[in-house]
């Protein structure tokens, strides 16, 4: 009955946007208010040292990521076999607390971050900085592998079990209890409000607003373009987005992993499929690809910075993609069912591997084997239309199937978010179901607004909002860094005498 409700409220409130979205200007009045805001605070989040590309938030990023990989000794490597254990299963135990299996986590968490940005932005980050650029967003594919280690652990040793069995984790969860473990609980109050009313905001945006309106543009596109059967409907395709939406999120953690364990391998195989494909009709193409990717790396092409530009082009494209170090991926890992939270932290570190140093190495590969680099930064075709061509070049029919896989990518990913932006919300408001379904209600009507609108000052201010949830969600890993080196040697030595008990944590 409560998801039958909140569809027809959707629903009948969706009515009313055909005649908002073709009001003379209101867009346009919408987006002219917010900008001002928006321009301020990118300008701040996004700043970029005088004469370069280099984004500092980027860089804080970056320092994170290395530090952690070395801090603890390459945990990103030493632990990948035994993470491809913890997602078999071999150490599930369902009278464990929480919602979910590590292998339903990690396809919830993985759906947030495979999303259109996997097929677009990697052609956007090419036909900027070359073929090199691919070589830095591998490197910080695996630097941030340790980064989701470190607040993946954390979110499951600080999470909250409530008295139904729900669980609530995340940064703000672990930035105010693990702060006030060290005396600093007025500072660890202020991060973890802060980063819940960020997540929030967020949350309608990258999760949101922009995944609708590039799943219906990509629709739109393959159906006709603007004269064709979609080309003015875009409230219409939000709104049967926005629906299938409710239907599965207002079950919580528990029925969106039941979605997304077989969604996400479904679509990222199908998109890898094709991938391989048109690699093996460019295998002649192969080494020299590579030969560019590896030279490229450490060229000046394209971008201002140099050779450091490109490096912190492909770091960048890599941190936009899999979220590491911004915490978000955290508040899924939480309701794994496991009384030991190094375990999801191992999962974790597989999702930087999967998101960007397997599925946005091969988006790059299709391009740099199908075009000549000249052409790749020319810009006569830029983000998902110069990837569609790439597959369309080997096969003709390409198209529909990608922007189908484009659909389901951004579908995914709102399901993640809407996850996110709840716990943001109950952590605010407090946990109760009707809290969460005011919330499920806002998120699924700004679906449609998403598909229907173009309010892009709004959508600037949710990006720049993401990344400030970097800042607090990093100075916590930092504090708290030496107690996940401790839990981890501890854990280790449990393993290493098959002595299997739990991590002892305290109540938090």
């Amino acid at each position: 009955m409560r998801t039958i409700w909140l569809s027809l409220q959707i629903f009948f409130v969706s009515l009313m946007l055909p005649s908002l979205a073709h009001a003379e200007g209101i867009d346009t009045k919408i987006d002219n208010a917010v900008k001002p805001l928006a321009d301020t605070l990118a300008n701040i989040i996004f700043y970029e040292f005088p004469g370069t590309d280099i984004k500092l938030v980027v860089c804080w990023l970056i320092f994170g990521a290395a530090f952690f990989t070395i801090y603890l000794n390459f945990i990103n490597v030493r632990g990948f076999k035994h993470a491809i254990d913890i997602v078999r299963g071999r150490y599930d135990d369902p009278e464990h607390a929480g919602e979910i299996s590590h292998f339903q986590a990690l396809t919830a968490a993985v759906s947030g971050t495979v999303g259109i940005g996997n097929i677009a932005m990697v052609a956007v980050m090419v036909s900027m900085g070359g073929p090199g650029a691919i070589f830095w967003l591998i490197v910080a594919g695996l630097l941030g592998m340790t980064t989701k280690f470190v607040e993946c652990t954390l979110g499951v040793k600080y999470r909250k079990i409530n008295p139904d069995g729900t669980v609530s984790g995340g940064p703000m969860y672990y930035l105010n209890a693990g702060l006030a473990k060290r005396g600093w609980s007025k500072l660890g109050k202020f991060l973890g409000l802060f980063y819940a009313v960020s997540i929030v905001i967020a949350c309608l945006g990258i999760g949101n607003m922009v995944q609708s309106n590039q799943a219906f543009a990509q629709l739109a596109e393959v159906t006709g373009g603007s004269s064709g059967i979609l080309g003015n409907k875009g409230w219409l395709v939000g709104l049967v987005m926005a629906v299938m939406v409710a239907v599965i999120i207002i079950g919580g953690i528990r029925s969106i992993a039941r979605i997304t364990a077989k969604l996400v391998p479904f679509m990222v195989l199908i998109y890898l499929a094709g991938a391989f494909v048109v690699l093996a009709m460019n295998f002649a193409q192969i080494p020299a690809a590579i030969g560019a990717i590896i030279t490229g790396a450490f060229t000046a092409k394209g971008v201002t910075g140099g050779v450091l530009g490109i490096m912190i082009l492909g770091f960048q494209r890599a941190a936009f993609s899999n979220e590491a170090g911004l915490g978000s991926a955290a508040i899924a890992h939480s309701a794994v069912q496991t009384d030991e939270p190094l375990t999801e932290g191992f999962v974790a570190l597989l999702e930087p591997f999967i998101d960007t140093v397997v599925v946005c190495t091969l988006t790059g590969l299709v391009l740099i084997t199908t075009f000549p680099t000249e052409y790749l930064m020319s810009g006569d075709l830029e983000g998902i239309a110069l990837t569609s061509a790439a597959f369309a070049d080997k096969m003709p029919w390409a198209p529909v199937p990608l922007s189908i896989i484009a659909v389901l990518f951004a579908f995914s990913t709102m399901l993640a978010w809407a996850y996110y932006g709840t716990k943001g919300w109950t952590y605010i408001f407090g946990e109760s179901k009707n809290k969460a379904l005011v919330f499920s209600l806002i998120f699924c009507f700004f679906i449609v607004v998403g598909a229907a609108v173009k309010l892009e000052s709004i959508l600037k201010f949710a990006d720049a909002l993401i990344f400030v949830m970097a800042i607090p969600n990093i100075i916590g890993l930092y504090i708290m860094a030496p107690e996940v080196k401790q839990d981890l040697k501890e854990y280790w030595a449990r393993v290493d005498a098959a002595k299997p008990t739990s991590i002892s944590t305290e109540a938090v």
